[in-house]
C-alpha cells in the first residue's frame, strides 16, 4: 500500500522506529489540499483538508499491513485521525494512496515547539516550500488569537 506522509512521518528515522518494512519511494505535491494543525492544545498536529489552490508537500512511503497496522494505532485510528485514500500522480502513474487526517470538526490549534522542529527538519531535508509550514502555522495562531 502507498502512505502519503505530510507531517512527523515524512522524517525517515521516525517511520524506521514506527514501521520498520516501509519502503521510501520519493516526494511530490498534493494539489487543491491545505496544511493545518488541530488538536487540544498543547496536542495540535498536521492534518490536511481539501482547499482549492493550495499544495501540500509530502513523502511517499510503500507499506506492509503490518506497517498500517502499527500507523493505526500510533495515529489513534480511527478517533485522534481518520483513514482516507485519494489518487495520486507519481513518477508518472496515478495510483490510490491512503493518508491519516483529523476530523474536519476537531478545532485548530497550535503545535508544541518539538513537534514543529520535526517538521521544519523534513521540510529542509526535502527541499519543500517552507512558505507551506509558515503559513500553516501563521493560519493556527492567527485562529487562536481570534478565539482565545
Amino acid at each position: 500500500m502507498k502512505y502519503l506522509a505530510y507531517g512527523a512521518n515524512m522524517d525517515e528515522d521516525i517511520m524506521a522506529q514506527r514501521c520498520p518494512k516501509a519502503k521510501l519511494l520519493g516526494t511530490g505535491e498534493l494539489d487543491n489540499f491545505r496544511l493545518m494543525f488541530k488538536g487540544v492544545e498543547p496536542r495540535a498536529y498536521a492534518t490536511i483538508e481539501e482547499w482549492q489552490g493550495y499544495k501540500v508537500p509530502f513523502v511517499l512511503w510503500e507499506i506492509s499491513e503490518e506497517d498500517e497496522k502499527a500507523l493505526d494505532r500510533f495515529e489513534g485510528y480511527p478517533k485522534s485521525y481518520l483513514k482516507h485514500v485519494v489518487e495520486i500522480e507519481f513518477g508518472g502513474e496515478k495510483f490510490l494512496a491512503m493518508y491519516y487526517a483529523k476530523p474536519e470538526e476537531q478545532p485548530v490549534g497550535q503545535p508544541m515547539t518539538h513537534y514543529i522542529s520535526v517538521l521544519e527538519e523534513a521540510y529542509v531535508r526535502w527541499k519543500f516550500n517552507r512558505a507551506i509550514l509558515d503559513a500553516a502555522l501563521k493560519f493556527s495562531d492567527d485562529y487562536y488569537q481570534r478565539n482565545f
